[in-house]
């Protein structure tokens, strides 16, 4: 299972991969991919949200600092995707960058997308934050904070390192139980749309060559030694234990 840390601007990772997964206009990724594996890669054929996928799934999971992603998976390369949160609360973007708008974690992503069209239909809906709660809310009731989730990982990704470290600071501080081994990975990722596309697209295909692997652990250095040569973004990694 695999946890992906990131911001708010890359919750549309679960669009990257149903796009990647349906139109013939994206195929040129699939040629990045396995230049980058090493290893031939059939082109998904088929993605749908919430369903059962193959056996051995590779479960995406988004944790942002508000826990505003969203969940997918593929049948062809086996891909879940989850969302999580690590702050105290969900902030989305309000009408000056100093006034967020600040909810509890327990509240639903109905009720701040009602709660927000109330406020200003216009401007939420020009900035897409009502479309991004309109189409999380149809995934799942609420966002979910990381630190209250007791699931295991195999991989957990962020975006951000100030998230990188709250992750590797809550795993150390939980008690080793099965010392089963989580990989936790960093890499930043400018907070826009441009940049986060392009940053979903990266994560998305180094999920796809983690999927091919046949040992994580002793290929995850070099893999990212890859992906660091042929991005030219640095990446940080460490290995802890559930």
């Amino acid at each position: 299972m695999i946890l992906c840390a990131l911001r708010i601007q890359i919750s549309n990772l679960a669009d990257v991969f149903k796009a990647v997964g349906r139109d013939n206009s994206l195929t040129w990724h699939k040629g990045q991919i396995s230049r980058t594996c090493g290893k031939p890669l059939p082109r998904p054929t088929h993605l749908s949200f919430l369903q059962s996928s193959a056996a051995e799934p590779l479960h995406l999971s988004c944790v942002l600092p508000s826990g505003n992603g969203e969940e997918a998976e593929t049948r062809t390369i086996s891909i879940n995707v989850r969302s999580f949160g690590t702050g105290l609360h969900v902030k989305l973007p309000g009408p000056s960058p100093d006034k967020p708008n600040v909810y509890e974690f327990k509240t639903s992503y109905e009720a701040m997308y009602q709660d927000l069209l109330q406020r200003d239909k216009e401007l939420y809906t020009q900035n897409g934050i009502l479309h991004m709660l309109d189409r999380n809310r149809r995934i799942k009731t609420r966002p979910e904070r990381f630190q209250d989730c007791r699931d295991h990982f195999d991989l957990i990704v962020s975006c951000e390192e100030r998230v990188y470290d709250q992750i590797v600071e809550e795993l150390h501080s939980r008690d080793q139980e099965t010392y089963e081994p989580v990989h936790v990975i960093n890499v930043d990722i400018e907070d826009n749309h441009e940049d986060a596309t392009i940053g979903a697209f990266l994560i998305y295909e180094l999920c796809q060559c983690i999927q091919l692997t046949e040992d994580m652990d002793n290929e995850m250095d070099e893999l990212l030694q890859e992906f660091e040569d042929k991005s030219g973004k640095s990446f940080l990694h460490t290995v802890c234990f559930y």
